[in-house]
């Protein structure tokens, strides 16, 4: 954790030192480099500090970090580029993450180590880990023995059918109600109700799935349970295509951005909740590696596919929407397929759920 936020936080403060396009492409490639590593460690830090009862509702919370930061960054930047130029609206934030690096490595250790919680609290957090070092006494896998396992495939594919619906959701929503013929000034207000509900659906999914767990539900069921509803839900994008109405629409888009959100939660505790403590780093990078590719090929074909329709003087997203809907979908039925108690959790090498 330390490494990426010294790593993206410099550069951001570098990138005030941009000459062109050239030199501001490079940097913004290093930023995204470095701040890869985020979700990853992240994901291994709930993994050592809750309990599989509460590692939802903990994954919700830094999850939504990022879309409750990016709703509040225009309101940060925007008046610093306005008074100062846009040099400082690169260096100011990247100061920002070295104060938050401080309180970090001030306030962070591992429960073992800590010195601010008692007994009975570590005990409550290790039983977990006690548990799973009971099933898990073979020696964890490297990272192409991780690509053996279905378990593997099934998370990689919770990130790859869902994070690019999202980018596309928070990306193309304002053109999509342009090409609706709906004026941006009349439905600004609609294009903050994606982030307002993927917020919700985080905090949903974690706590839903939590209270499940607590109820005697197994881990493998809360959590495909919020699989199953995100799935569906995602599929409320399609009927956008048959009205014009702002507020049917935004509705619908913030009931499946609700939807994608208690999947997506789901998506990044999967790793805790079936592989051991020296893997979840790896396999959170890879099912986010995978996320990042499956966007770029994406939007790729969204803008290939709108053109090739506007040309043709159609409406030009019916489609893309109708593909939006139905992927996460496919990506529900895949993972509920592929996470499942197998031979390798019998042999030690992943978690039973």
């Amino acid at each position: 954790m330390t490494i990426t936020v010294i790593w993206y936080s410099l550069v951001s403060m570098l990138t005030s030192l941009s000459q062109g396009f050239f030199s501001f492409a490079m940097f913004r490639f290093f930023l995204g480099a470095g701040e890869s590593a985020n979700w990853p460690a992240a994901t291994k830090t709930v993994s050592e500090w809750f309990p599989k009862k509460e590692r939802a509702l903990a994954t919700a919370l830094f999850d939504s970090g990022s879309s409750i930061g990016g709703a509040i960054a225009p309101f940060l930047i925007l008046p610093i580029y306005f008074h100062w130029g846009w040099r400082p609206a690169f260096m100011i934030p990247g100061l920002l993450g070295f104060f938050w690096l401080i309180g970090w490595r001030w306030l962070y250790q591992s429960p073992e180590k800590h010195s601010r919680i008692s007994e009975a609290e570590l005990q409550y957090i290790v039983a977990d880990k006690s548990e799973d070092h009971m099933q898990g006494k073979t020696e964890s896998p490297r990272w192409l023995g991780l690509l053996k396992f279905p378990q593997t495939w099934g998370i990689i594919v919770s990130r790859l059918f869902t994070d690019p619906v999202w980018f596309f959701v928070t990306d193309w929503f304002p053109i999509y109600l342009v090409a609706k013929g709906i004026e941006l000034k009349n439905g600004l207000i609609a294009i903050w109700i994606p982030f307002i509900a993927a917020d919700l659906g985080n905090f949903f999914g974690g706590i839903l799935s939590g209270y499940l767990i607590k109820r005697g539900w197994s881990v493998g069921a809360a959590r495909k349970a919020l699989v199953v509803f995100g799935g569906i839900g995602v599929t409320m994008l399609i009927p956008t295509i048959f009205t014009n109405n702002l507020y049917l629409i935004a509705g619908l888009f913030g009931l499946a951005s609700l939807s994608y959100s208690a999947f997506s939660t789901m998506a990044n505790v999967l790793p805790a909740d079936v592989f051991r403590g020296d893997s979840v780093a790896s396999i959170s990078g890879i099912s986010g590696s995978a996320a990042g590719i499956g966007t770029i090929l994406a939007f790729s074909l969204v803008g290939h596919l709108s053109d090739a329709r506007q040309s043709m003087g159609s409406h030009s997203f019916d489609p893309i929407i109708v593909v939006a809907g139905l992927v996460p979908l496919a990506g529900m039925l895949l993972v509920l397929l592929l996470v499942r108690n197998t031979k390798a959790t019998d042999e030690g090498f992943v978690k039973r759920i």
